[in-house]
């Protein structure tokens, strides 16, 4: 069993009269690869400060180990952080760069060479001893600072949006890498990001965050799968999101039709959110499916087709690598898997229906539209 960590009590963060973190409690295991997602300004950020001790909540404790270490600062703290800037010093080479910290606590030589080969090894950048962070790749300067954070063994690394300045290609493959290092190195790594990919890809669990609050905190699949409110559903991927009624345990009603879920525990006829993701509607036709409406946009992905489909003036987001053309009237088919209930919460109504996506797609391919916003603009 994972042994505790760190533990947040109560945290409270408060800027100008803004409550920036709004009483967060959470805990980190050791060895465990935690991530925080959520939109710029949820409280992420500030969250990984606070345990770095950068800053002071405004009420609440911070407990490493058991012991709290509100006052205790940043360099006494068994905690390194990787910044989003690298802060490499650009007059320094990449051997001397990861030796720092080493040198700062007065490692014997020998010790202190051995750590950064060792170092330099793990984030495959043996050979790179001499040269100097501006002749690297961004990839490459986000190894180095990788391996200087590293080397002085913290038990817990924060990384703040590390890969934010990277491109796709080199984003994925550091991903991976990110992985194999915390796997390797067997020490606590707790990662900022607002890219959602990134978060499932990479964690063992994963905190959504929004307004300072935390809104869910599960595996990767469980926040894909169960999402606990709509925001969730709609941070992580993409989804269709209905007003329904539960009717009764495993029986939902949403279209005025009943449909048979999986979902139990809720009051009868409880007003809640259906979640329906993109990529598990089935496409039939229409005289044999559960519900049917009219195709009114598609576009190519590459793997798939995005098509957007009309149900009763609700338009939904369907995933499929049938291409349907646009006026096509199809019928969809929901197995109870499917059909992902949950409670209304104050997100309910803000997300899920594909309208606004729809009519984005609509402009962008109507010229004649672009045309008369310019002239209207001129005006």
């Amino acid at each position: 069993m994972s042994k505790e960590l760190i533990r947040l009590v109560d945290c409270v963060m408060v800027f100008d009269d803004e409550t920036v973190l709004d009483s967060i409690n959470l805990y980190f295991n050791d060895k465990e690869f935690l991530t925080l997602l959520g939109p710029s300004g949820c409280g992420k950020t500030t969250t990984l400060r606070i345990i770095g001790g950068f800053q002071k909540p405004t009420s609440g404790d911070i407990l490493f180990d058991g012991v709290r270490i509100n006052d205790v600062p940043p360099h006494k703290r068994k905690i390194n952080t990787v910044f989003q800037k690298y802060a490499l010093f650009p007059h320094l080479n990449v051997y001397e760069n990861v030796a720092f910290g080493l040198r700062l606590q007065k490692i014997p030589e020998k010790e202190l060479d051995a750590r950064v080969t060792e170092m330099l090894e793990l984030v495959g950048l043996r050979g790179f001893e001499h040269r100097k962070p501006v002749s690297l790749s961004g990839g490459q300067q986000q190894r180095v600072a990788i391996a200087r954070a590293v080397v002085n063994r913290p038990q817990v690394l924060l990384l703040d949006e590390p890969l934010g300045a990277l491109d796709l290609r080199l984003r994925k493959d550091m991903q991976n890498e990110l992985k194999r290092i915390q796997q390797q190195l067997g020490i606590t790594f707790i990662y900022v990001t607002h890219d959602q990919e990134e978060a499932l890809a990479m964690s063992d669990t994963v905190v959504v965050m929004d307004h300072g609050r935390i809104q869910q905190i599960g595996t990767p699949e469980d926040i894909y799968n169960e999402p606990k409110n709509a925001f969730v559903a709609n941070f992580i991927g993409e989804s269709n999101i209905l007003d329904g009624i539960m009717l009764e345990d495993y029986a939902v009603e949403f279209f005025g039709r009943r449909f048979v879920c999986v979902d139990k525990g809720f009051a009868p006829r409880e007003p809640v959110d259906v979640v329906i993701r993109p990529e598990d509607i089935d496409i039939l036709p229409p005289d044999s499916g559960h519900l049917c409406g009219t195709v009114t946009n598609v576009t190519f992905k590459g793997i798939h087709y995005d098509i957007i489909v009309d149900f009763k003036g609700f338009k939904w987001l369907i995933q499929t690598t049938d291409f349907h053309a646009v006026g096509s009237y199809i019928g969809i088919r929901l197995n109870p898997e499917d059909i992902h209930v949950m409670p209304k919460s104050e997100y309910s109504g803000l997300f899920g229906d594909y309208s606004s996506y729809s009519e984005e797609y609509e402009e962008m391919g109507d010229p004649d539209a672009d045309a008369e916003e310019e002239n209207s603009d001129e005006e």
